[in-house]
């Protein structure tokens, strides 16, 4: 036998394994589009024995409402054969129908070649069934604001097996399994027992960026692994059978030698010295007797899928995140929305019975409750629209120069109105009185600390504030002497929604010291909290500004 005759016999026995042992269903058709050759798997998935397909038309397998159409493109495929993506364009999926009436959602890539002057297509075919529920499921989730995924998963097996032919069918069989493997869209490289590199795809080549003469004898796969992976593995292997495996090619193919079937994640290495991940699976290849006498891997660039999923589970915890904002939201506003409604409703119904002149000061009483209760509820809607334009970036920052002590003094001012009795304001700037802060955002957080030390502090308390301009930065603080806030609950002051254990009946909607916050940032500033229960708070806000000028203390 020659050596060229010898050379097609060993690709004629890769080429045949991979038709025989593929997990992926692969079918032949001549130019009438009846079926000439289907492998195993494909028979597996559809239900039929090879003699019930072999001669019969490619429709027997597409459902009947897609016979005339399929017709018309099989005929324009051989007008103008070309490897691609069929269905490619359309708007619809692709149906398969087994042998029991079952349709299956499939993919389908197509191919051809020629021999002898007859064309063949050849159809590698994906049951993508439990994707597309999977997808279908998503979409659903997705527009409920609850979602999952299901991964896609592709399995490779491979046993060999030779197969007896004449010579004419070799050379045939050549083209035909050669035309196979060029087109598998999968990277494939084969090794014999050693690792030495003996078939290498145009894919991988494609990929890794080396050519077949640079691999085929010249290299071992491990040349395209990641050293820390290799390592990582090892461990894997010793945990799981006890052994200590020094050669880094023994290491992958352990498990393929135990015939353990094993799909797992890695990181190829380019020539380049790029890196991109793919899904590898490594079989054994057996001779007559049942000796292995090689390796053979088929990985998949699996770049996009992960990035889909980390986008999707990016979307997903931005979902459960909003559900729980809105569990949080119905929760407090049930809460909080009844004892202000109640007490307009008592107040407007108490009115009407206020008749006559002389019941002036209970209407007016009644006026003052309704007046307070529509205060309340303004100032907890206010905080959930502020808490929705901080969620969307929507907050305008406007920074502009301003004397900070008139500021303060001037809001001090104004809120003494809705202290308790003979509860006073004590306020102190130290520093140069001129700022560039946002002065809007500024009043915020001064209203909601000033306001919050009063209701958490008893009558005759004082609350203190005080502003220090220097090197560059304004210290804001806001002290009480009132209840106090444990350690605990200082470390989750600033989330949404969170109220301290000891806030009881206090009205409040556990949005204004993250609302606090987030303004802060906005004009680069941070929060600071000490307290002690019982003892009172001091809230300490540092904002890093433009100072200037000379200092000077400034008292009220």
């Amino acid at each position: 036998m020659s050596g060229s005759t010898q050379n097609k016999i060993q690709h004629t026995n890769h080429f045949e394994i991979f038709f025989e042992y593929a997990s992926m269903g692969i079918l032949i058709t001549d130019m009438q589009g009846s079926i000439t050759a289907i492998n195993p798997y494909a028979l597996k998935e559809f239900g039929y024995e090879q003699h019930e397909l072999i001669g019969e038309k490619v429709e027997i397998l597409i459902p009947y409402r897609f016979h005339k159409s399929h017709a018309q493109h099989h005929q324009a495929y051989h007008l103008k054969p070309v490897t691609r993506q069929m269905g490619e364009g359309m708007d619809v999926d692709l149906v398969a129908k087994k042998k029991d009436g079952t349709e299956i959602a499939v993919e389908i890539s197509l191919s051809n070649y020629k021999i002898e002057e007859e064309n063949y297509v050849i159809a590698f075919i994906n049951n993508v069934t439990l994707r597309k529920k999977a997808e279908a499921k998503i979409e659903k989730l997705n527009n409920e604001l609850e979602a999952t995924i299901e991964k896609r998963t592709k399995e490779l097996k491979g046993t060999l097996k030779k197969l007896k032919i004449s010579q004419i069918a070799l050379e045939k069989s050549i083209l035909f399994q050669k035309a196979i493997l060029d087109n598998a869209g999968a990277m494939i490289i084969a090794t014999d027992k050693k690792g030495s590199i003996k078939y290498f795809n145009p894919e991988a080549s494609l990929n890794l960026g080396y050519s077949e003469s640079e691999v085929i004898d010249k290299r071992s796969p491990m040349v395209f692994h990641v050293k820390a992976e290799i390592d990582k593995k090892r461990k894997e292997i010793f945990q799981e059978f006890g052994i200590n495996i020094r050669e880094d090619f023994d290491v992958m193919v352990e498990k393929p030698r135990r015939n353990i079937h094993e799909e797992q994640q890695y990181n190829y290495l380019r020539k380049n010295g790029s890196t991109f991940p793919v899904s590898l699976t490594i079989t054994a290849v057996y001779d007559k007797k049942g000796k292995i006498i090689g390796y053979m891997g088929v990985s998949f660039d699996i770049t996009e899928r992960i990035k889909a999923d980390a986008a999707l589970h990016k979307m997903l915890d931005k979902e459960k995140d909003l559900s729980e904002l809105k569990s949080r939201f119905l929760t407090m506003a049930s809460h909080e929305f009844r004892t202000p409604l109640s007490t307009v409703l008592s107040s407007a119904y108490l009115i009407e019975k206020y008749t006559k002149t002389v019941d002036q000061p209970q209407r007016e009483k009644h006026l003052q409750r309704i007046t307070s209760s529509v205060s309340m509820l303004t100032d907890i809607l206010n905080d959930f629209l502020s808490l929705g334009k901080i969620e969307e970036g929507k907050i305008p920052v406007r920074f502009t120069t301003f004397n900070v002590a008139q500021v303060v003094k001037k809001i001090a001012d104004e809120i003494k109105g809705t202290f308790l009795k003979q509860q006073k304001i004590f306020y102190r700037h130290t520093g140069p009185a001129e700022v560039e802060l946002d002065q809007s955002l500024l009043k915020h957080i001064i209203l909601n600390l000033v306001s919050n030390a009063s209701k958490f502090s008893p009558v005759k308390s004082p609350i203190e504030i005080k502003t220090v301009n220097r090197k560059n930065c304004l210290i804001l603080s806001v002290k009480d002497l009132g209840i106090g806030i444990s350690k605990d609950d200082q470390k989750h002051l600033m989330e949404r929604f969170y109220r301290g254990a000891n806030a009881g009946n206090i009205q409040g909607t556990g949005l204004g010291l993250h609302i606090i916050s987030k303004y802060a940032e906005l004009m680069n500033g941070s929060v600071a909290c000490c307290s002690e229960l019982e003892k009172g708070t001091e809230f300490i806000i540092t904002f890093e500004i433009n100072a200037n000028v000379h200092e000077k203390d400034t008292v009220n």
